[in-house]
C-alpha cells in the first residue's frame, strides 16, 4: 500500500512515516517503478507499535529500544519492564513540575487586580521580579 493509506490505517502522518523512515525507526519502503514507497502489513504493523509507544510518551530512543526488544525473541521482560518503569519514573517528574508550574501561574493570576492599571503580578513575575503574593490588594479607582 502507499504511504496515505499506512497513515490512514495507522493514524501516523505521512509526514512522520518518512520522519520514522529517515531516522530507522521503520525500514525504508520498497519502491514501485513510480517511485512511490510500498509498505506491506510488516511496516503497519511497526508503525502502530510506535504510534502507541508515541501516544504513551516514550522517547525515541525509548521506543528505538522498545522495538529492539520487541523484535528480540530471547528478550528478558525484565528488560521491558526497566524501560517502562524508569519512564514511570519520568513522567512522575514531569507530573510534579507540571504541578508546581500550575500553582505558580494560579498564584500570580490570584495576584493580579485584572484592571485597567500597568502594574501586574504576572509580568513582574515573568521578569523574575520577587512578587508578594500575600501582600494586600489596592482597591480599583
Amino acid at each position: 500500500m502507499q504511504i496515505g493509506e499506512a497513515s490512514k490505517l495507522t493514524g501516523v502522518s505521512r509526514k512522520m512515516i518518512r520522519h520514522y523512515e529517515s531516522i530507522g525507526l521503520i525500514p525504508s519502503a520498497d519502491r514501485r517503478d513510480s517511485n512511490y514507497r510500498d509498505y506491506g502489513h510488516r511496516d503497519i504493523h511497526r508503525l502502530g507499535f510506535i504510534r502507541r509507544a508515541r501516544d504513551l510518551g516514550f522517547s525515541m530512543e525509548e521506543i528505538r529500544d522498545l522495538l529492539r526488544l520487541w523484535g528480540d525473541t530471547q528478550r528478558s521482560s525484565a528488560d521491558v519492564k526497566a524501560l517502562t518503569e524508569a519512564h514511570i519514573t519520568e513522567l512522575e517528574n514531569k507530573i510534579r513540575l507540571l504541578g508546581e508550574m500550575r500553582d505558580t501561574l494560579a498564584n500570580l493570576a490570584q495576584a493580579c487586580d485584572g484592571d485597567n492599571r500597568p502594574d501586574c503580578p504576572i509580568i513582574d513575575g515573568l521578569e523574575g521580579k520577587l512578587v508578594d503574593l500575600h501582600a494586600p490588594r489596592r482597591a480599583a479607582n
